[in-house]
Parts: structure tokens; C-alpha cells; sequence
């Protein structure tokens, strides 16, 4: 500050200068000093002045620090003091005392104004990224400032500008790397600016890893108990993943879902959260939210739930669902959050419907939560979240819808009245004195209902005891009567919507309401009415259940034909009078809000008036009832004749088509067979080859044992009278001539059992032959190759043991030349001494004894070896037994296949040509009629979707 006190002190003697004239001064200096020192000097005396003169430092200094900023960049200090300054002059975020003292200029949007001269010359950004890279914290802290600056106050035009900078979101992304906390947090708020409505550059900051450093972040912070920090990185987390599937997906590739489960780890003890803690929790808990909208396309949502459910994410959820001490809006969000995890999911619909609340005795989940939505000393956000909850675990959940709808039934009710069930909570709410519960359980069982004809007729069943003395109704009258009482706008609304939702597609429901003689003439009095604006909603729904009642009559009751009742509209209200208060519904601004999203969202109770699902049922009906209306009785007869006609035919399509399935799975049962006949095979034949080696390895035996043989041979050529002398060898080798006539006996059994099986296979080659035509026969082909394969192996089998019995021939030769060496010897010399003879007899004996032994032991071998080939021929005779009965069985099966699907054709030709018919005579009354692809492709949807459920479940 001394060159701003020499600067200053030179007016001393006379008039202050103003603020502008010292501005002027300094500019003057940073322009025409030589001297670093003296432009450091004045850069840093602009700085001091930049907060409180604002517009003039502005207007005067920029071009200066701007250039500053490209001739000094060697020196860091100058650099950051420039930096600084140019912050002060765009960022509007004034200290209290300036703006207190300046109204006037804060109420200008001079940051505005300046970024733009700021980024009129894109070098000036380039140049600014560049100076990020620094690792000088008196750099890169001030140009982090001044880059988020200017985000705020220009984010789009910075934005193309950081995009087109090459490696310009690359550099920004190493902040996060920065070991320097206060230059890494605001870099996460530099990225939250960057990132605001620019799926391009979301995308870029994603595939930088920015996931991998944003969660490793708030781990190291505490995860939910950590500050403002972890609030700043689930911003941009959210910038990063909100309407941009291309990063959802990679966000769930890269098991990041995973890592979201020790968010929401919340202890027993709940008491004393921060405020920062509930912050926090919030927003992790929108960012599941994002994950699962509804907004999202179905696959991509599907797949993360499906996720978060296997990772115990949705688990987690539901222990802050049951837990205590939990904050209400947690508590709120949690439901919510829930909600979205499981809507439309069915695994995880029925993993909610398992949950129990912690309380003696448990209870179920969904009876907790809707005991809440019922209370009305419950906050309204809180009952709005428990009803899209249950909205949600219905929404696609036939299995659910059941066992809600069973709970009403008389079968099922307890008895013993010990525990609530949850259909007792809906009928305890929609005839409770609050209207807000009216109108919630009336919605939440029109859900139950939703799309489910067979759960309509169900609930027909439903009886109240009213009062003490007096008989049952039913649940339908029981509405019926409290709509005709005058009850509260929300409450008719509620039960309007109900019944409109329970009648539509169930004309068994539409034939008993209007069994009640008195519904008729209600809601033609109420429709007729020139009521006030209030009523007109209540009118417009009564018009829709008319016309319902209209649209699915079946025409049993005599006196509510579709005819009789369209006279009666016309009669006392008019038809044109009835489609204008139909249309009341869809214009109420309230319908509108309804139709946006599936959660419910009002600022009010008293706005509680559609529901998100009951607004697509009633932009259906509109159009159809409205054609219905103008109909005239014959073409409501033609009509009816060509529905019934076409049902007819559609029952006899569906038969067909039930019998092709059957056919189509009897298919892949043979198919199964065939394959389990192939992998027989393939054991067999690993078995063989087993097999093969054994012998193989015994052959090789058995031909060393016969050279050792032969070299012994010559040694006792050489002492044949010693071996004369011990008549041990003649009867060791009788025996040896009987074993070796045993063997010879087997062997020529095992040749006629295999002649045996050589006549069966050729059987079975002509019969192949003979059924070689046949297009069907394709399994049975294969398993006469195998039967071939086994022939060639039992062939190879054979060459083998004829191959034994010639070596087993050739040692009975031998054998024999032995025992004539041995007769024929002649008797030692007489100058050997008795104690030599008897040494060499004792020594040859043993050595005798020993290879006689040796022979026993291959003899036996042998025999084990013929026994082993004998059982393998036995279990080839059993397979190829076998394999003759499953041909013949797949001849027949084939064979009665093709005609009844040869039958089945004809039938589905004539068919085709009376639907043609048919098709062509509604179209030449005006009908219309959906093409055959539609329906095939609608069929063939169905059918993917239910395999799509077998291979997840």
C-alpha cells in the first residue's frame, strides 16, 4: 500500500481526489511502468479499491488487468492480484456493509455487463484456463473464483467456450485431485456452474471419472454426517445424472449403486440430527430418486431398481422406513424414494410386501404406512407420500393388487378382530368423516382395481354391516348411498373416481350398479343441474360414470338397455348439454396438474381433487363414450353382433394357439430327451476310451512280462536237470495250460456275443434307412449315429481282444517249447561238487517259484480284463436297446405333430378368411378395426414380456 499512499499523498497539500482520478492513476501506472515492482504495486492498489469502486475499476482497469494477465504471467503474485480483481469486478456477491452502502449498484447487474466484455474475446477464457493448471495456490485459488464467476453470470456463453477449449473440462476436472481442501471444494462448485443444463459437457465430466472422485470425497467426509462438502458434491452428482440417461447408465455400469448403500447406514440412536445432516440425506436420497424416476425410460429404471434391490440399497431404505426418531421430512423423502425403487419392479414390490414394522406384534409395512395416510393428525406431505407409495406397489402388481382385494373378502377377514388388515384401513378411511381420507382411500382403492377385471368382480362380494339390526350392504351401495347424501366436494370426487375406475371394462360391475333403481336418476339430476363452478367437477364425473354405464352395458336389465338410457340422456338433459360437462373434466385446471407425473404434488389439500392414473383412463373413455352417445340403435346392434362374432373367432384363435404351445413344449420336452440321450453318449464314450487305455496299459504289461520271460527261458535251457530235480514245474504248468484253456473259452463266448451285436446294429441301419425321408427325424438320426459309433468302437473292441488271444497262443507255444527243453536236457557234468549243485538248485528254485507266481498274477489279470469287456458289451446291447425303443417312440410323436398341425392350418385358413370378412363389413359400417399385425405384435410383446419375468425370476 505504499505506492497507494504515494499516489494519494501527492493531492495532500490541496483538493482529496476522487476514487475515479486515483483509479485513473493507477491504470496509467500498470500501463507505462518498466518496473515489475511498480505494476505489482499498482495492480494490488486496484485490488484494495475494486470492492468499494466497483463500476469505475471496471470500466477502467479491465483491459489493463487483461493484459497484465498476458505479459506478467512469470510472476504469481501480480497474476493472483490481477485474478482477485477481476473477481471483485464480476462476482455480485457483495459483503453486507457494501451492499447496505450501495442499493443502487447492487440492484444493477453489473456482473452481467462485465462478464460480457470479460468473454467477448474468447483468448481471455483460454487464458484463464491455462492459469488453472498452475499448481501456485496464489493462482489457481483466484482464477477457480473468477471461472465459477463468470459461470453465474454467463453460464451458456463460457460454456461453448470451456467446450471448444481443447482439454478445457480436462483441466477443470484435476481440481477435484488438488490436495489443497479449499481449492478442491470450490472447484466441485466451479463444476456444479459448468455442468447446469449441458448434457455434452455432463457427459465429458462423467467419462473423466468424476463419479469415482465425487463418492470417494464423500466417503472421506462421513458420508450423510459430513458438512457442506458432501452437500456440494451430491449437487453436482445430481447436475451430472438428472435427464441424462447416457450417464445414468454409466453410473450403474461402473457399480457406483453399490457404493450409495453406507449413505443411508443411520444408527439406533436418532436423536440430535443437524441440519446438515438432514440436508445431506435429502439430497442422497433425491439422487436415488433420480436413478428410478419415472421420467426415465423403462428399461434403464427397471435395471437400476433391479440393482439397487440385489446390492441392498432398497433394504437399507426400508430400515429408515420402520425406524424411530427418524425427522419428518427424511421420514417423507424416504417413503418417496421407496416408492420410485419399487414401482413397476416386481421383485422388489415383493420384497416391501415382506417388510414388518419393529412393533409386538409386527406389522406389515404397507398397514403401518396406510394407518398414517388414514390419521388426518398426520402432516398432509406425509399422508401424499404413504398414498404414492401404495400407488407405486401396485402400479403393475396383479399379485399385490390380490392380496390387498383379499383382504376385504369375507373368507379372509380375521375374525378374531386381533390385527388390522389393510383393506379394513381403505374402508375405515373412505367412510371416515375426514374428507382428505375419503379421497385418499377412494384413490388408493381404485389402484387395487386398476386393469385387474377379475378383481372387480371380487370386490362385488365385499358386504358392510352398517348398524346393529339392520342387513349387509354391499361396498358398492355403501358408495352409492354416500354419494347421494351431499357430502364434500373432495370426498364425491374420490368415490366418482372409484366407481368410474371399478366399472369400466367389467359389465358385470356396470349390470349391479345400476340394479339400484335410484343411481340412474342421481346422476342424470346431478348432470342436468345448473350448479356452481365448484359442482361442475362433480357433474363432468357423473357424466363419465353415465356414459360408462352406457359403453359396457351388457343389455341384461331390461330397463337400463344402452338404447333406453341414451333416450333418457337425450330426454332430460340433451346431448349436446351431456358432452359439454363431460368436457368439464378435462379442462379443470387441477386435471391438467394431475396428468404431468404419477407422484401426487399439491399445495393443498383442498387441491386434492385427480389422480395421475384415473386422468389416462378418463382421456380413453372420453373419445368412446362420446361416439357411443351419437350411436343409433342399429348400429349398436351391428355392433354388438360383430363383438360377439369376433369374440367367437377370438376364442377359437386363442384355442388353436393354446393347442400350438402345447405342441411347441412337447417339442422341446423331445428335444430335452435328445439332448440327454447325447450326453449318455458322450459318457459312454469317455467311458470307452477309459477302457481303451486300461487295455492298452496291460497290453504293454503283458508284452514286458514276455520279454522277461524270454530271458529266463535261456537261463534255465542251461539247468534243465536242476529243474527235473524239483517236480514242482510239470504240475505249475498243467495248471497254466488250464487257465489258458478257460481264457480260450471266454474269448470265443465274448466272439459270439459280439456277432450277436453286430446282427442287431445292422437292424438297426436299415431301419434308419428306411426312415431317412422323413423331415422330422433329425433326433433319431443322431442317435442312430451314436448306435454306429458304438458299433465302430465295439469293432476296434474286437480287433483287440483277438489281438490278446494270438499273444496268449503264442506263450502257450512257448510254454510248450519250455517243457521240451526241459525233457530233453541232458544230466550236468560229473566233476561239479556237491555243494555247487546244491547252491544252483536252491537258487534256480526260488527264482522258479518267483516266475510262476508272476504268471498266476497276469493269468488272473487276464481273466479280470475278458470280464470287464463282457459288461462292456452287455451295457452296448442295453443302449442300443434303448436307443430302438426312443426311435420308434419319435417316429410316432412326429408323425401325429404333423397332422394335427397340417389339421390345425386348415382350420386357421378358414378362420383367417371369415375374420377377413368380418373386418371388411366394420369398415363398411365405420368401425374401426386393428390391423392382424398389431395384434400378432401386441401377442408377441406379451409373450417376450413373460419370458423376460421367467428369465429374471
Amino acid at each position: 500500500m505504499n505506492f497507494l499512499r504515494g499516489v494519494m499523498g501527492g493531492q495532500s497539500a490541496g483538493a482529496q481526489p476522487s476514487g475515479a482520478e486515483t483509479i485513473q492513476k493507477l491504470c496509467d501506472r500498470v500501463a507505462s511502468s518498466t518496473l515489475l515492482d511498480d505494476r505489482r504495486d499498482a495492480v494490488r492498489a486496484l485490488k484494495s479499491l475494486s470492492k468499494k469502486y466497483r463500476l469505475e475499476v471496471g470500466f477502467q482497469a479491465m483491459e489493463h488487468l487483461i493484459n497484465v494477465l498476458q505479459t506478467d504471467r512469470s510472476d504469481s503474485e501480480i497474476i493472483g492480484y490481477a485474478l482477485d480483481t477481476l473477481f471483485n469486478i464480476v462476482s455480485n456477491d457483495l459483503e453486507e456493509e457494501e451492499q447496505e452502502e450501495n442499493p443502487q449498484k447492487q440492484a444493477d447487474d453489473l456482473g452481467r455487463q462485465f462478464t460480457e466484455i470479460f468473454i467477448k474475446q474468447q483468448e481471455n477464457v483460454t487464458l484463464l484456463l491455462t492459469f488453472l493448471e498452475e499448481f501456485d495456490f496464489q493462482v489457481r485459488w483466484p482464477g477457480v473464483k473468477l471461472l465459477t464467476s463468470l459461470l453465474k453470470q454467463q453460464g451458456p456463453q463460457v460454456q461453448q467456450i470451456i467446450l471448444v477449449s481443447p482439454m478445457g473440462v480436462s483441466r477443470l476436472m484435476d481440481l477435484l485431485a488438488d490436495s489443497r481442501e479449499v481449492i478442491r471444494n470450490d472447484g466441485v462448485l466451479l463444476l456444479q456452474q459448468l455442468t447446469k443444463s449441458n448434457a455434452a459437457i455432463q457427459k465429458i465430466v462423467a467419462f473423466e471419472n468424476a463419479f469415482e472422485r465425487l463418492l470417494d470425497i464423500v466417503t472421506d467426509e462421513g458420508n450423510s454426517d459430513g458438512g457442506i462438502v458432501v452437500e456440494d458434491c451430491l449437487l453436482l452428482l445430481q447436475n451430472l445424472l438428472k435427464n441424462n440417461n447416457s450417464n445414468q447408465n454409466f453410473f450403474k455400469e461402473g457399480s457406483y449403486i453399490q457404493r450409495m448403500k453406507p449413505w443411508f447406514e443411520v444408527g439406533d440412536d436418532n436423536s440430535g440430527w443437524s441440519a446438515q445432516k438432514v440436508t445431506n440425506l435429502h439430497l442422497m436420497l433425491q439422487l436415488v430418486r433420480v436413478l428410478v424416476s419415472p421420467t426415465n425410460p423403462p428399461g434403464a429404471t427397471s435395471s437400476c431398481q433391479k440393482t439397487m434391490f440385489h446390492c441392498g440399497l432398497l433394504q437399507q431404505l426400508c430400515t429408515i422406513l420402520m425406524a424411530t426418531g427418524v425427522p419428518a421430512d427424511i421420514l417423507t423423502e424416504t417413503i418417496n424414494t421407496v416408492s420410485e425403487v419399487i414401482r413397476g419392479c416386481q421383485i422388489n414390490q415383493d420384497y416391501f410386501a415382506s417388510v414388518n414394522a419393529p412393533s409386538n406384534p409386527p406389522r406389515s409395512a404397507i398397514v403401518v404406512l396406510l394407518m398414517s395416510m388414514v390419521n388426518e393428525r398426520q402432516p398432509f406431505v406425509l399422508r401424499c407420500a404413504v398414498l404414492y407409495c401404495f400407488q407405486c406397489f401396485l402400479y403393475k402388481n396383479q399379485k399385490g393388487q390380490g392380496e390387498i382385494v383379499s383382504t376385504l373378502l369375507p373368507s379372509t377377514i380375521d375374525a378374531t378382530g386381533n390385527s388390522v388388515s389393510a383393506g379394513q384401513l381403505l374402508c375405515g378411511g373412505l367412510f371416515s368423516t375426514d374428507s382428505l381420507s375419503n379421497w385418499c382411500a377412494a384413490v388408493a382403492l381404485a389402484h387395487a382395481l386398476q386393469d385387474n377385471a377379475t378383481l372387480k368382480e371380487q370386490l362385488l362380494r365385499v358386504q358392510l354391516a352398517t348398524s346393529i339390526g339392520n342387513p349387509p350392504v354391499s361396498l358398492l351401495q355403501q358408495c352409492t348411498n354416500i354419494l347421494s347424501q351431499g357430502s364434500k366436494v373432495q370426498t364425491r370426487v374420490g368415490l366418482l373416481m372409484l366407481l368410474c375406475t371399478w366399472l369400466s371394462d367389467c359389465p358385470i360391475a356396470v349390470t349391479h350398479f345400476l340394479h339400484n333403481s335410484a343411481n340412474i336418476p342421481f346422476l342424470t339430476g346431478q348432470i342436468a343441474e345448473n350448479l356452481g363452478e365448484e359442482e361442475q367437477l362433480v357433474q363432468g364425473l357423473c357424466a363419465l360414470l353415465l356414459g360408462i354405464c352406457i359403453y359396457y352395458n351388457d343389455n341384461s336389465l331390461e330397463n337400463c338397455r344402452k338404447e333406453k338410457l341414451k333416450q333418457l340422456i337425450e330426454k332430460r338433459i340433451g346431448k349436446e348439454n351431456f358432452i359439454e360437462k363431460l368436457g368439464f373434466i378435462s379442462k379443470h385446471e387441477l386435471y391438467s396438474r394431475a396428468a404431468q407425473k404419477p407422484q401426487p404434488s399439491f399445495s393443498s389439500a383442498d387441491h386434492m381433487m385427480f389422480d395421475h392414473e384415473f386422468t389416462k383412463l378418463v382421456k380413453e373413455l372420453e373419445g368412446i363414450i362420446t361416439k357411443a352417445i351419437y350411436k343409433s340403435s342399429e348400429e349398436d346392434k351391428q355392433e354388438e353382433e360383430v363383438k360377439k362374432t369376433l369374440e367367437q373367432h377370438d376364442n377359437i384363435v386363442t384355442h388353436y394357439k393354446k393347442v400350438i404351445r402345447e405342441q411347441d413344449q412337447q417339442l422341446e420336452e423331445l428335444k430335452q430327451k435328445v439332448n440327454t440321450l447325447k450326453s449318455q453318449n458322450e459318457q459312454l464314450q469317455t467311458a470307452v476310451t477309459q477302457q481303451m487305455s486300461q487295455i492298452q496299459q496291460h497290453k504293454d504289461q503283458y508284452n514286458l512280462l514276455k520279454v522277461q520271460l524270454g530271458k529266463d527261458n535261456q537261463h534255465h535251457s542251461s539247468h534243465s536237470d536242476m529243474l527235473q530235480m524239483n517236480g514242482i514245474q510239470p504240475e505249475e504248468i498243467s495248471k497254466l495250460r488250464q487257465e489258458i484253456e478257460e481264457l480260450k473259452n471266454k474269448h470265443e463266448v465274448l466272439q459270439g456275443q459280439l456277432r450277436e451285436k453286430d446282427s442287431v446294429i445292422e437292424n438297426m441301419k436299415s431301419l434308419q434307412s428306411e426312415t431317412g425321408t422323413t423331415g422330422q427325424s433329425s433326433q433319431i438320426t443322431a442317435g442312430l449315429e451314436h448306435a454306429n459309433e458304438l458299433h465302430r468302437e465295439l469293432e476296434a473292441l474286437r480287433i483287440q481282444i483277438q489281438s490278446q488271444s494270438l499273444d496268449i497262443s503264442k506263450l502257450q507255444s512257448e510254454k510248450q517249447e519250455l517243457l521240451q527243453q526241459m525233457n530233453t536236457a541232458s544230466v550236468p557234468a560229473l566233476g561239479d561238487s556237491a555243494a555247487v549243485i546244491a547252491a544252483k538248485n536252491s537258487e534256480l528254485e526260488g527264482r522258479l517259484l518267483q516266475e510262476i507266481k508272476e504268471l498266476k498274477s497276469e493269468v488272473k489279470a487276464l481273466s479280470e480284463e475278458k470280464a470287464l469287456l463282457k459288461q462292456h458289451l452287455d451295457s452296448s446291447n442295453s443302449t442300443a436297446a434303448v436307443l430302438q425303443d426312443e426311435k420308434s417312440k419319435l417316429q410316432q410323436d412326429v408323425a401325429e405333430s404333423k397332422k394335427e398341425q397340417d389339421d390345425l392350418l386348415v382350420l386357421l385358413a378358414d378362420q383367417d378368411q371369415k375374420i377377413l370378412a368380418l373386418k371388411n363389413k366394420l369398415k363398411e359400417l365405420g368401425q374401426p378395426v386393428e390391423d392382424e399385425d398389431d395384434i400378432e405384435s401386441g401377442d408377441q410383446a406379451d409373450e417376450d414380456e413373460e419370458e423376460d419375468g421367467e428369465e429374471e425370476d
